[in-house]
């Protein structure tokens, strides 16, 4: 390893103290996730001691970080990038909800909209079948209904988490979103120590929205800067709209820097991210999502060895489309 490399490798790892759990910016189902955990920690030491005893006796790591009792693996999710305390896979008793075909992170999502858009499909469709009486107002019904069963879908589609199939090419940097390349430019960069390549991805509210380590890589820093919630196809929403920076550094013995930009848009306005400084990231990992339509900034060493893969306007799958190569 050259002497510049070792500088970079040894920099202290950071993490902006704004950062307080998973999903910085807050919102409403998220204080409904906290909310409903204050409940059930109270019920599961008051009728489930047995349970909660065998959980203490697994649980690896102190929890210092979270603001609530750690009982069970469920009091984790929306803080474990604020500690290392966890279970092993083997004694999670939640860990089949990683297999899913939907995002851990959007389960909730997919419970609130459920139990409101379902229920009111089913009660529109039955009052234009037995109580309307006039034809505009079944019509009004019915497409009352049907907006309720589209917004249903909508919100399954959206938190769908795909499997992808990860290149495994030296040097290979894949995509860190789905959706349209926008913005291919060269610029400086004082994290990367000089020349980058900037690559702006655009995800519509039909893309997956789920964020992938574009290399195998160390995470050295997060950053948070609150903003304004710009539509995502305008440029200057990469500078002023809320947004999440995780730099990492890679693992391999160049040890390249690389940094990914979660930026909000004017329908998304939640960035979830579950990492923190000091953990190491796969190919192709997942480490966060943007929950609907947003852009994902990908920056990274132009270095004279960089071949970048794609143009403006090429679609791309996180985790799979190569974006750029860097030469031997």
């Amino acid at each position: 390893m050259d002497h510049a490399g070792q500088a970079k490798s040894e920099s202290p790892p950071s993490m902006d103290p704004r950062i307080r759990d998973i999903q910085p910016g807050g919102g409403v189902v998220i204080r409904l996730e906290k909310a409903w955990g204050v409940w059930r920690r109270w019920w599961l030491k008051r009728f489930r001691r047995a349970y909660v005893s065998r959980m203490l006796a697994c649980r690896r790591g102190d929890p210092t970080g979270v603001p609530h009792e750690v009982l069970d693996p469920r009091d984790l999710k929306l803080h474990r990038n604020q500690t290392d305390c966890h279970w092993r896979p083997e004694d999670d008793p939640f860990a089949w909800r990683d297999r899913l075909p939907f995002v851990r992170v959007g389960l909730a999502e997919l419970i609130v909209f459920s139990a409101v858009a379902w229920p009111a499909a089913v009660v529109f469709s039955l009052c234009a079948a037995y109580l309307a009486t006039g034809f505009f107002v079944r019509v009004g019904l019915g497409i009352l209904a049907s907006g309720c069963v589209l917004i249903g879908l909508g919100v399954a589609w959206f938190f769908r988490n795909p499997r992808r199939t990860v290149p495994v090419g030296m040097g290979e940097v894949v995509a860190p979103a789905d959706g349209k390349v926008v913005g291919i430019e060269r610029i400086d960069d004082p994290f990367l120590g000089g020349p980058a390549c900037e690559i702006t991805i655009f995800l519509s509210v039909f893309n997956v929205h789920i964020n992938r380590s574009p290399v195998a890589a160390r995470v050295i820093g997060i950053g948070y800067q609150p903003g304004k919630f710009l539509n995502a196809l305008r440029p200057e929403s990469s500078r002023e709209n809320e947004q999440l920076t995780i730099r990492l550094e890679e693992e391999a013995p160049s040890n390249r820097r690389a940094i990914v930009r979660q930026i909000t848009g004017a329908i998304a306005r939640r960035i979830v991210c579950w990492v923190k400084p000091g953990d190491r990231l796969q190919r192709g990992e997942a480490f966060g999502m943007i929950k609907l339509g947003s852009r994902t900034v990908l920056v990274i060493p132009d270095d004279g060895h960089l071949d970048v893969m794609v143009r403006v306007g090429d679609k791309v799958r996180a985790g799979s489309s190569i974006l750029a190569r860097y030469k031997p």
